[in-house]
């Protein structure tokens, strides 16, 4: 009895152990200036965004040490690009940048014929922003439990709570968070050389937007994969424009 209560002792501690390696990894990988590549994927049901099932194209981003971070995404044919610095940012517009702000509160409304601002929408977005870094760190945090396996990978289901807050961070009809129910998630992480490389999630749930007769519930099944690159090398020059909009 006392030899099966140490080794519980023991798995807890090497589960600590392992979420502090990933940590101060993600710290290191902070610490310096990196690009990446954020890909979201659909399997069927939607990514929410209000209840569209729309699939999102890739984000790449760059960011220095100092927190100065330049995002580049399509939506469809439409090129968009954001600054961000701190809960400060800005997108660039036909009519030159704007700051979050001065999208609206509705952030993806559009004008007649039901069209939706691309840009707006990806303005909305950033409200909730988080540079990969610190978003590996709050998933971190939401893992039960974390494991390193044999290829030197970090992985680990979420807690349900965790996984809630996630599916909702993303947000949904102007200021109203989505109801989530049956929140599920894993993550696995690489590290190379103590520096973060990648971490890949996956959430599944459904999410409902509105209320009464209005509402409308959507089953979401997302992997999300983050791969940095160029850690150390990468410059990031954020256009004058835009950084008055941080200023």
């Amino acid at each position: 009895m006392i030899r099966v209560a140490w080794l519980v002792v023991l798995a807890v501690a090497a589960g600590r152990d392992d979420k502090e390696d990933v940590k101060n990894a993600a710290k290191k990988l902070a610490e310096q200036g990196y690009s990446w590549t954020s890909t979201p994927k659909n399997e069927g049901g939607g990514g929410g965004g209000g209840g569209r099932t729309r699939q999102a194209g890739p984000v790449d981003g760059k960011i220095d040490k100092d927190g100065w971070t330049l995002l580049s995404t399509k939506s469809g044919d439409t090129a968009i690009e954001a600054a961000v610095k701190g809960a400060k940012s800005a997108v660039k517009t036909a009519d030159g940048w704007k700051g979050a702000d001065e999208f609206g509160q509705g952030g993806g409304g559009g004008g007649g014929g039901g069209q939706r601002d691309p840009a707006a929408g990806f303005a909305r977005g950033l409200r909730n922003f988080k540079s990969p870094a610190d978003q590996a760190t709050g998933i971190v945090d939401k893992v039960g439990e974390l494991k390193k396996g044999e290829d030197g990978s970090y992985s680990g289901d979420l807690t349900e709570e965790g996984a809630k807050e996630l599916l909702s961070g993303g947000g949904g009809g102007g200021n109203r968070a989505p109801t989530v129910t049956e929140p599920k998630g894993s993550v696995k992480i690489w590290v190379k050389d103590g520096v973060l490389s990648k971490y890949e999630f996956k959430l599944t749930g459904k999410m409902s937007f509105g209320g009464g007769g209005q509402a409308r519930e959507v089953e979401v099944n997302r992997t999300t994969t983050v791969e940095l690159k160029e850690i150390g090398s990468t410059k990031v020059e954020i256009p004058e424009e835009a950084k008055k909009k941080l200023e």
